[in-house]
C-alpha cells in the first residue's frame, strides 16, 4: 500500500518567527528540514509527502517549493499568500506556474477576528483561488466549525480540506459541539478532513488510541474513507508521539477496514485531492 503523509511541516527554527512553540514544545526549537522527515518516513514506510505553511510570508511558501524541486519525496507544497490583498491575483499567478503549489492556508485559528474569513478581502480571494485547481486547507478549533460552514456554503466550487478535524478537545474528553458541527460541515461534498494532529490535543504523556477512537470514529461517520487524509502534523506531533508511533496508531485503527478503504485514507484520497503527480495508489 502506497502511503502519503498529507500534512507536515519544515522549518530553519528561530525565536522571533516561530513564537507560538512556548516552553512546553520547546524539543521544536530547533531545525527540522526535508534530511530529518526523510529518515522518518523511510522507517514509516511511508512514501511521499505533502509541506504545509507553519509561518504565513510569502519567502517560506517559495522555500518550501523549492524544497518539493529539490527532494522528490515532498509531492506538493500547501503554501501561504496574501488572500485578503488586492494583490492576491497577481501573486496567485505567479505561485500557479509551479506546478508543486498544490493549496493554499491561512491561520484562521489565530486570527482575533474569529469571522475574519467572512469578511470581503478573503471571500474575494477565495473567488480568485477558485478559478485555479488549488485546494484551500482550514485550520481552526473546534469552535470555528459553524463559522467554516458558513465559509463553504459560499463557495461551493472550492474544494476544501478540513485539518487536523478542526482540533477537538481530546484531552478534556469532549465529544459535543464538535461532533454535531463536524456532522454539519461533512454534508458539503466538497469538504474533505485530515486525520491529523489529534495527539497534540489529547494528553501529551498519556494517551492511546482508546482516547482518540471516538474522534476517529466520528470522523469516518462524518466523511467516509472516500474523504479521509492521513498526516501526522510533523514535528509538531512529536511532543507526544514519535512519527512512527503515529503510523502505526492510525494503522492499528484502520485495521478493521477493508484494503480499498486503507488505501483510501492512507494515500489515494491525498493524491486524487491535492493532484499529487505519479502518486496514484
Amino acid at each position: 500500500m502506497r502511503c502519503i503523509d498529507a500534512h507536515h511541516h519544515l522549518w530553519r527554527y528561530t525565536t522571533t518567527e516561530y513564537g507560538w512553540i512556548d516552553d512546553k514544545m520547546r524539543a521544536l526549537r530547533r531545525d527540522f528540514l526535508p534530511a530529518d522527515l526523510q529518515a522518518e518516513i523511510s522507517a514509516a514506510k511511508v512514501h511521499a509527502t505533502v509541506a504545509v505553511q507553519a509561518r504565513q510570508t510569502l519567502e517560506e511558501t517559495r522555500w518550501l517549493l523549492d524544497l518539493a524541486r529539490e527532494h522528490p519525496f515532498i509531492a506538493g507544497v500547501v503554501g501561504w499568500a496574501p488572500i485578503a490583498s488586492h494583490e492576491f491575483p497577481r501573486v496567485l499567478e505567479e505561485l500557479c506556474c509551479d506546478g508543486r503549489l498544490k493549496g493554499l492556508r491561512h491561520v484562521l485559528q489565530d486570527e482575533p477576528d474569529e469571522g475574519y474569513a467572512l469578511h470581503e478581502g478573503f471571500q474575494r480571494g477565495l473567488k480568485e483561488l477558485a478559478r485555479t485547481s488549488l485546494v484551500y486547507d482550514i485550520l481552526i478549533y473546534a469552535r470555528h466549525l459553524p463559522m467554516a460552514v458558513q465559509l463553504v456554503d459560499q463557495h461551493p466550487n472550492q474544494v476544501f480540506v478540513l485539518d487536523h478535524l478542526a482540533k477537538p478537545k481530546i484531552a478534556q474528553q469532549e465529544l459535543s459541539p464538535w461532533r454535531e458541527s463536524l456532522w454539519e460541515l461533512a454534508q458539503r461534498p466538497n469538504v474533505v478532513c485530515k486525520v491529523s494532529g489529534m495527539v497534540t490535543e489529547a494528553d501529551w504523556q498519556n494517551w492511546s488510541l482508546h482516547d482518540l477512537i471516538p474522534y476517529l470514529e466520528t470522523a469516518l461517520e462524518c466523511f467516509g474513507p472516500q474523504r479521509l487524509l492521513a498526516g501526522s502534523d510533523w514535528p509538531v506531533c512529536t511532543v507526544a508521539a514519535g512519527y512512527q508511533q503515529w503510523w502505526q496508531t492510525l494503522r492499528q485503527w484502520t485495521s478493521a477496514l477493508s484494503a480499498t478503504e486503507q488505501e483510501n485514507i492512507f494515500g489515494a484520497n491525498a493524491a486524487r485531492i491535492y493532484r499529487l503527480k505519479g502518486q496514484s495508489v
